[in-house]
């Protein structure tokens, strides 16, 4: 039985009927758009509906996007990713230079029981820092680096939610280390730490994190090898220069800590203490245990720069928070600002 909010009919944003690459709002609605019809094609595998019965389909085709081809999970056979092709109307002008020619975009976790085993394993093996040696991140980054080397990096947009999301954060920083800044849409992008966030007290909270950051900075000075610790330094100034589009909820405990992390690298640098944040920025306590116990771990959290929006609108329950479907409403309350790495 299909729930109303798969009908692309019934939930999705029925009043984009013109897209303008142009607007943040359009942008936005369409790449969370394309990553619910990667939900949605799951669903339809799980539920065997095909032809007429399909409700993935609508989902791109509403705003002139073709399904190019359909990136499988070697291991349950899940569908957790889509490449799309955007064809615009005949009668429509060129792309416009701020739109895209394709989109990879990338599921999250769907909890019914034909996905659900895999897709909690890989959750996982993000909460350890690990995704990046799992099968279903090797297929993505494949599909990832082929589109690039066939369109280009500026036609190659990645959009991904939640454990896709993650996926596609992966990839996006592992083409900026090669100079391939895409553009990336990460919509409540998971951050692995406890969620200091909720904490309504910002002495508290600054307390907390200053703490956090002396305590890391110090055990990466003691575990690492100078030369490590600048390696590591030299792949964060690399990475400055992309600047994904991250949209998290503030009572979303998954995404929110990202908001934190941006404010309190900035005060940091007020205080006087740029230099220890310079270091704990780079690293988590989580990855240098883990590296500890000899084993590689890369905190995939952590970049240097960002658009970061927040919805501010209340949600009364994490469901909500957390979904993707709150990404193309019209009545948004969100707020918006540049961090950028130095």
């Amino acid at each position: 039985m299909a729930s109303e909010r798969e009908s692309f009919d019934l939930s999705g944003p029925l009043y984009l009927t013109r897209v303008d690459w142009n607007n943040a709002h359009h942008r936005r609605s369409v790449a969370a758009c394309l990553v619910q019809g990667v939900y949605i094609l799951e669903r339809d595998r799980q539920e065997k509906r095909e032809g007429p019965q399909a409700l993935a389909p609508p989902w791109w085709e509403f705003f002139n996007f073709r399904l190019l081809r359909k990136l499988v999970d070697n291991v349950d056979l899940s569908i957790f990713g889509a490449i799309f092709e955007y064809k615009p109307p005949s009668s429509s002008s060129n792309h416009s230079a701020d739109g895209p020619h394709f989109v990879v975009a990338f599921r999250g976790t769907i909890t019914k029981k034909e996905s659900v085993s895999r897709d909690i394993k890989l959750d996982l093996h993000l909460i350890q820092h690990g995704l990046h040696s799992t099968s279903r991140f090797e297929t993505a980054m494949q599909a990832v680096r082929n589109m690039v080397a066939t369109a280009g990096d500026s036609r190659v947009w990645l959009a991904g939610h939640s454990l896709g999301s993650a996926i596609a954060l992966l990839a996006g920083k592992n083409m900026a280390k090669t100079g391939s800044f895409l553009k990336s849409f990460l919509f409540n992008p998971p951050y692995v730490s406890a969620p200091i966030e909720k904490i309504k007290n910002k002495k508290v909270k600054h307390g907390i994190r200053f703490a956090n950051s002396v305590i890391t900075a110090g055990l990466t000075l003691a575990m690492k090898a100078p030369q490590l610790r600048n390696q590591s330094a030299n792949f964060f100034t690399a990475l400055s220069a992309w600047v994904p589009q991250l949209y998290v909820n503030a009572a979303d405990n998954v995404c929110s800590e990202y908001i934190g992390y941006f404010e309190h690298r900035n005060n940091m640098q007020e205080i006087g203490a740029g230099a220890i944040e310079k270091l704990a920025t780079q690293h988590s306590l989580g990855s240098l245990f883990m590296s500890a116990i000899g084993k590689q771990a890369e905190p995939l959290h952590l970049i240097p720069s960002a658009n970061l929006t927040i919805n501010l609108n209340p949600s009364l329950e994490f469901k909500r928070a957390h979904g993707i479907h709150q990404w193309w409403k019209h009545d948004l309350k969100l707020q918006s600002k540049v961090y950028l790495y130095s």
